[in-house]
């Protein structure tokens, strides 16, 4: 049982990388990738954890994607090689969710949202704050009832106070995950909000611009979406990855190791994934 998907308290999860580590071995896992949101800061400490452990630690991030349709985030997974070109880009991008943030707040104040930047700071912990943070907020103000309803009503893409944010393109999101050493997945494609033909197409060009591979088992999906994004992935020729997309305390139902209704996560999704030597093989 492994799990390419999860988050620390490096971005919007809520235990340390150190403390998701030894969940991770705890609940057995093979294999574990760490994939906090715009940020490498978490991987360096969650290697150090699973050393001399038996949890092979895989660096990975999650970056969202200028997209047109939907929301289009993509995993970057067994990051091995050179990170520093992907860190910079990354740290461009975290000031542009400052900029985001900065106007979230600006526009819930002014509909009299009672939220300030310094009660998002304290519920990120130090962490960039992101919109999952938000939701937290707003549920702990009972502003709403739940982080589902805080992204549908208020801060999800097309609500009321959504704020688009600068995201990278695909072609350099791809190339900087590349030269890194690791391989671009789609991750949670349900959220693409494409179906049929338009799905197929799409993921095509996707591919076509250095995608390696579909998170087709996400929690979020149901079974035979599952099922049917894996097939979609394999008649593409591009690989097939599963996650629990792990938040820890905040998002209870999803479990370490764990996707859609409660189905372990196989090893053999492993195999597509460079390992160190083979990521310094094909290092640029």
């Amino acid at each position: 049982m492994i799990d390419l998907h999860s988050h620390s308290t490096a971005s919007d999860g809520s235990r340390a990388p150190e403390s998701l580590v030894q969940l991770a071995l705890e609940t057995g896992l093979g294999a574990l990738a760490l994939t906090d949101h715009d940020t490498l800061d978490g991987v360096d400490r969650a290697l150090a954890a699973a050393r001399g452990t038996p949890l092979r630690l895989i660096p990975g991030v999650e970056i969202e994607i200028e997209s047109a349709e939907g929301e289009f985030h993509l995993l970057g997974l067994g990051l091995e090689g050179d990170r520093s070109d992907l860190a910079e880009a990354l740290i461009r991008l975290q000031a542009a969710r400052r900029d985001r943030n900065a106007r979230m707040v600006a526009r819930m104040q002014a509909a009299g949202i009672p939220i300030t930047h310094e009660e998002l700071a304290a519920t990120a912990g130090g962490a960039i704050v992101s919109r999952a943070h938000f939701a937290r907020l707003l549920v702990r103000k009972k502003v709403v009832s739940s982080i589902d309803a805080a992204f549908r009503r208020l801060i999800g893409k097309g609500s009321e106070f959504y704020e688009p944010r600068l995201c990278l393109g695909l072609r350099e999101a791809t190339d900087l995950i590349r030269c890194a050493g690791g391989v671009a997945v789609v991750a949670h494609p349900v959220t693409l909000g494409l179906k049929g033909p338009a799905l197929r197409t799409s993921l095509q060009a996707f591919r076509d611009q250095g995608v390696a591979g579909i998170e087709a088992w996400h929690p979020n999906h149901t079974a035979k979406a599952c099922r049917a994004f894996e097939k979609l992935a394999r008649g593409l020729a591009m690989v097939v990855t599963g996650g629990s997309d792990y938040h820890g305390d905040h998002m209870p139902q999803r479990r370490l190791g764990l996707s859609v209704d409660g189905r372990e996560i196989p090893d053999a999704f492993l195999e597509s994934l460079p390992s160190k030597e083979s990521a310094e093989r094909r290092r640029p």
